[in-house]
């Protein structure tokens, strides 16, 4: 039998990119009988491969499909869709993980070694200093699912002194695991560094917020490569202003992309980033939808299924 997959998404990625998605899946899936493509007579759709900016928003018609395979790690935007029924998985993969790792480990390792200080100097003083060792530097991650847990030990792995948390309790090897309100606490108040990675969740909005931002220690610094929802704007700018936060490097945001007349964008002590720190890669990720469509086919349980309650 022939499978028909959908691709439900941006048509950049179907055309564009390092590798095609056309390609990318034709490989992935080699040796099953499928046809791939951007238009089916709903009622005759096995598989949806999608992405929540797709102009596909009712799963109504899609009577036959098993499964909606999302592009991106973040569901936010359909989870709470009505019309989707069928199970529902989010991209977990190789190449999406290691690209926050090193974007983020990369964005840690700057604000460590004070680089914007030597890049930013014009005065032509010659100023040693001495900086202090990875495990004499503080960084909390905000947030310990696949992404979290795979920053945490990269950093560990560098020798920082890394605390974790989470809403629900975890176990990682090296780091200093916390969860729950006062586990935050917690975790901020010794926090150097401070690197969001927690999903868009009605209970993760505005977790940085006046209040616990004013729980970590003065000068610190903030990296958001998670969700924009994740921080009290105004609360943010404030916290800059006053000097209890150094910097902000800031990927993701509210509106995206980022205003013109956003006060982000011209305060010195924020570096802005357009949504780059956690690309989906069409290669890696093809590998992920083809092993889900394997598994669905055998009977056997989707790879990273949401949790709708959670809307994770």
């Amino acid at each position: 039998m022939t499978l028909n997959i959908l691709f439900a998404a941006k048509a950049e990625r179907w055309t564009g990119y390092e590798q095609p998605l056309t390609d990318a899946l034709t490989k992935a899936l080699a040796g099953r009988n499928f046809k791939l493509a951007t238009k089916f007579a709903p009622e005759e759709v096995d598989y949806i491969v999608y992405a929540p900016n797709s102009d596909l928003q009712d799963f109504t018609p899609y009577t036959r499909a098993k499964a909606v395979l999302n592009l991106w790690a973040g569901v936010e935007n359909i989870t709470g869709n009505e019309t989707l029924k069928i199970p529902l998985t989010r991209m977990v993969d190789f190449g999406l993980t290691h690209g926050m790792v090193e974007w983020v480990t990369g964005h840690v390792l700057r604000y460590h070694l004070g680089l914007d200080i030597d890049i930013t100097r014009q005065d032509a003083k010659w100023e040693p200093r001495s900086q202090p060792l990875a495990r004499d530097r503080s960084v909390a991650i905000l947030g310990l699912g696949a992404l979290g847990q795979a920053v945490a030990e990269a950093l560990v792995g560098l020798g920082f002194n890394v605390s974790g948390w989470s809403r629900s309790e975890k176990a990682v090897d090296g780091v200093r695991c916390l969860h729950g309100d006062a586990g935050l606490t917690e975790a901020l108040k010794s926090a150097q560094i401070a690197v969001l990675l927690m999903p868009d969740t009605p209970a993760t909005q505005n977790v940085i917020n006046a209040e616990t931002l004013a729980q970590m220690p003065k000068g610190a610094f903030i990296i958001n490569p998670g969700r924009g929802p994740l921080i009290n704007d105004d609360a943010l700018l404030a916290a800059l202003d006053s000097g209890q936060i150094a910097h902000a490097t800031l990927d993701v945001f509210r509106v995206e992309p980022l205003p013109e007349d956003h006060p982000y964008w011209a305060h010195p002590n924020v570096t802005v980033t357009p949504h780059i720190a956690a690309a989906t890669r069409n290669d890696t990720a093809s590998e992920v939808i083809a092993e889900n469509i394997r598994r669905s086919e055998a009977g056997e349980p989707l790879l990273h299924l949401v949790d709708r309650d959670r809307g994770y």
